[in-house]
């Protein structure tokens, strides 16, 4: 099952993460340096600057959440 969620993971993130393996998927997308932060029941995602694969995980990220009510 992992696999599987791994693999359609890939799929949504970016054209190079469908054809990667799912160590790279997961070195890449999963094991995402960042740092949270709470303020006004919100929380915050702080992504580091200038991280190579930035573009992938917020596409994958807006494609999972979906648009905002």
């Amino acid at each position: 099952m992992t696999y599987d969620l791994l693999r359609a993971t890939g799929a949504q993130a970016s054209a190079f993460h469908a054809r990667a393996t799912t160590a790279t998927i997961c070195t890449h997308l999963v094991h995402v340096p960042a740092r949270i932060a709470r303020s006004a029941r919100r929380i915050t995602l702080h992504l580091p600057h200038n991280w190579p694969w930035q573009h992938a995980w917020t596409h994958l990220f807006s494609t999972a959440h979906g648009p905002a009510d």
